[in-house]
Formats: structure tokens, C-alpha cells, sequence
């Protein structure tokens, strides 16, 4: 049975050595980067699944819930540029493993909020201490992988979101019933304290074993490194590289705005998902804790099937638009079909897992968009800006759900125009001249 990195088509010319020396990256790397952001996923949307027993404890209403839910991408909008700026200072080992480190003793304080501004004030350090750490990432193998394997490697590294979910829903679930009244805590403070330690421990691991770039790597021998940067040197985007970049040639970069807008409306679909989920898959009927669990485990599973299936076309194809477009729109329409038939449990979970499958999905195809064009400080400042902008959707649309659920009763209204705002961004894609971004 071949591996997942060797079930991709090779999509350019390559010899044996260096295609090992790829191959080597690849598992040197993304492991450690994948399970890092396994447990930064999870401790930013368990809050969904222990909103089921947590609201309840503590009387917070839909809105407290949707606003400390979103407040966490406020923290998040702030140090995002100045997080990538600093990761080009003091490289990715260190940063990346202080972030780890830092989201790990935040985390575990979830569990001992009892008012809205605690939940509030928790919610907002959890989104700082997280914020540099996807784009982070994503600058860091943009610096390891040319652009013609960076559609594989994004989804490779996004696949952490779906797994995610797909293992730590069932855990949740079951911690949540399992450790309830445990030494006097609820299963919801449990959850939090269980799953927000382990970030401490990857950070050790991330600070010891990650390279900053090739030429850091002892596991490449001099020929590999000189093969692997040589490669890199040709994809470099030598205009963006070369160009002094300022806050203000940042401001009025057109592209980047586009950009920053389309990724927008896709993460409002996104995190609608993501935080709403278990509240959804509650309402069609389901009211033991550990079997919403486990039913939030099937449309992750599509997702991750989608991503990679979807990411592997996109690169053998060289075609981008179009992939993100589609999957976009398929997460759109399930999420319509989730509101609209919200009391039936087939046809909800049958939505829910195209919702999922789409929303999850569109992250890899879009990241390889900007990192087609972006180069040197553009890269650096350009991605941090798009992510910044674009995750405030992650604020503003469990908010919006909050609100419209608390007034309407339902969540129908507030998943009909997340689905609009999701087909909006993908009709917007196609405003990205092609020729820029199908490498």
C-alpha cells in the first residue's frame, strides 16, 4: 500500500535523489507541524462541544456563547503580522515551539471561568497565544517546498483540522461523560484541562526537532541541500522578492485585499462548522453528550477525504480557481440543507457532512493562491495580513449565530446567510487572474 505522500502524482521533472530528499522533508516535517495543529484546533473548538453542558452550568446564553467563541480571533487579529515579522528574526523552532508552550497554559483556564467576561477575557488570550502559529507555518513551508508541491503539502498539514475533529469529537464526547463530577469539576472543565496540556510537550519536541530551513536540516546531506535550495531558488517569485516592502505598499496592494476578502467569506463557513456543529447535531435529537461526540467524527472524516482528493487535482491540473470555487459552493449547499431540514437527523447529519467537507476543505486550495505570487517580505507580511483580515470572519460569524439563534429560536437564518456569504467568496476567486495563480 503506498504512503499518502507517494499516492501524489510528481509534478515536475525530478531525479532519485532529490525526490528522497523531498520525500524525507515531508515526513521530517509535517508530522510534527500536523499534531502541533491537532491540538491547537482542538483546544479552539471544544468550547462547541462543551457549550452542551457549559451553557447550562454557567447560564450563558447563545450570544455569550457566539461572542466568546468569535471574541478569540479579536486576540487573534492582533499579533499575526508582528508574529510572522518575528518568525524571520528568531526562525520557526523557536517561535513556533513558544507559541505552543504559551497556548498550552492558557487553554486549561477555560475550565475555570464562571462568568461571561472570564469566558470572554480566556477566549481573547487563547486567540493571542495561537494567532501566529498557521501562518506561521504556512510562511515556514513556503520557505521548504516549491510552488508546485505546496497544494499537496497545505493539505497534508490542513488535514490536522479534520483530524482533529475526527479523533478529538468521540474523545470530548467521552471525557465529557466519563469525568463528569470527577473530583467535583464538570466533564467540560475536564475537557478543557485534559486537552489543553498536551501542547506543552509538543512545544519541547517542536524546539528540538524542527529545522529552520534547508540548510539547518542534519538529516540532508550537502548534495540534497544544494539539490533542494537549488529547486527553491528557481521558484522563487524574484519581483515580489526583491521589492522593499512597507506597510503602506502592503495597504495598497489590490490582490492582497482581494484576497483577504474571499478568505473571509470562506472562513465564515468555516468556523460556523467548526463551532456549531455539536449544538447542531443536538438539536436534530441527539442528547447524549459522547454520541454527538461521535457523530461530529463523520463529516470530518469527508472532509479529509475531500481535502486531499481535492488538493491532489488542483496540483496535478495546475488549475486552482476553479477546485476552491466548487468545494466552496458544495459546503454552501450543505449547509442549506442542514437548516433547512434541522429536525431530521439523516438529512441534517447528510448537509452537515457536505457542509463540512466543503467549508474544511477550501483551506489548503486557498492557501496555495497567495504563495503562488507572494515572495521574500511580501510573503511574510502579505499572508500574516490575509489570515489577520480574513479570520475576523471567525469573530463576526458565531456571533452572528449567537444572536440570530437567540432571537429567532432557530438557527436557520444565520446558516442561510453564512451559505450566502460562502457563495459570494467563491464567485469572488474568479476576479484572481488565472495565468497568477495556476503553477
Amino acid at each position: 500500500m503506498s504512503s499518502p505522500i507517494e499516492a501524489f502524482p510528481l509534478t515536475c521533472p525530478t531525479n532519485n535523489t532529490e525526490e528522497n530528499a523531498w520525500k524525507r522533508a515531508t515526513w521530517r516535517i509535517l508530522p510534527l507541524l500536523t499534531v502541533s495543529y491537532i491540538f491547537a484546533y482542538l483546544d479552539r473548538i471544544n468550547v462547541g462541544i462543551a457549550k452542551l453542558h457549559m451553557s447550562d452550568d454557567l447560564a450563558f446564553s447563545e450570544t455569550v456563547y457566539g461572542l466568546g467563541a468569535g471574541i478569540f480571533f479579536i486576540g487573534f487579529f492582533f499579533f499575526q503580522i508582528p508574529s510572522n515579522m518575528l518568525l524571520q528574526r528568531v526562525g520557526a523552532r523557536r517561535l513556533l515551539a513558544a507559541l505552543l508552550v504559551s497556548w498550552a497554559a492558557i487553554a486549561p483556564l477555560t475550565a475555570l471561568v464562571a462568568t461571561p467576561w472570564q469566558f470572554y477575557a480566556v477566549r481573547f488570550l487563547l486567540g493571542l497565544t495561537e494567532s501566529g502559529f498557521y501562518p506561521g507555518v504556512i510562511l515556514y513551508l513556503s520557505l521548504w517546498f516549491p510552488s508546485y508541491r505546496r497544494g499537496k503539502i497545505f493539505a497534508l498539514f490542513a488535514a490536522a483540522v479534520p483530524l482533529s475533529g475526527l479523533l478529538g469529537g468521540p474523545l470530548s464526547g467521552w471525557i465529557m461523560a466519563y469525568f463528569h463530577h470527577h473530583l467535583g469539576m464538570a466533564g467540560w472543565q475536564w475537557l478543557f484541562i485534559i486537552q489543553g496540556t498536551p501542547s506543552l510537550f509538543i512545544g519541547a519536541l517542536v524546539f528540538w526537532l524542527l529545522p529552520d530551513r534547508i540548510e539547518h536540516a542534519r538529516w540532508l546531506d550537502p548534495k540534497e541541500k544544494s539539490l533542494l535550495k537549488a529547486r527553491m531558488k528557481e521558484d522563487t517569485v524574484q519581483d515580489s522578492a526583491t521589492v522593499q516592502v512597507t506597510l503602506i505598499s502592503v495597504l495598497r496592494n489590490s490582490k492582497l485585499w482581494l484576497l483577504a476578502f474571499i478568505y473571509f467569506c470562506l472562513i465564515a463557513g468555516f468556523y460556523t462548522v467548526s463551532f456549531w456543529l455539536p449544538t447542531l447535531i443536538h438539536n436534530a435529537g441527539v442528547e447524549d453528550v459522547f454520541h454527538v461526540g461521535l457523530l461530529t467524527a463523520i463529516p470530518y472524516a469527508a472532509a479529509i477525504m475531500t481535502m486531499i482528493v481535492a488538493a491532489r487535482s488542483a496540483d496535478k491540473h495546475r488549475e486552482r480557481r476553479w477546485h476552491l470555487a466548487i468545494i466552496a459552493t458544495i459546503g454552501a449547499v450543505g449547509m442549506v440543507i442542514s437548516a433547512l431540514y434541522s429536525d431530521n437527523l439523516w438529512l441534517a447529519m447528510c448537509g452537515l457532512t457536505l457542509g463540512a467537507a466543503g467549508s474544511l476543505s477550501t483551506l489548503p486550495l486557498f492557501w496555495s493562491l497567495p504563495t503562488a505570487f507572494l515572495g521574500g517580505s511580501m510573503a511574510v507580511v502579505g499572508i500574516a495580513l490575509i489570515n489577520s483580515i480574513g479570520n475576523l470572519a471567525g469573530f463576526a460569524a458565531p456571533y452572528m449565530m449567537g444572536m440570530l439563534t437567540d432571537l429567532t429560536h432557530s438557527t436557520l437564518s444565520g446558516m442561510l446567510i453564512i451559505s450566502c456569504t460562502m457563495l459570494v467568496g467563491s464567485a469572488a476567486i474568479f476576479l484572481i487572474p488565472g495565468r497568477t495563480v495556476n503553477r
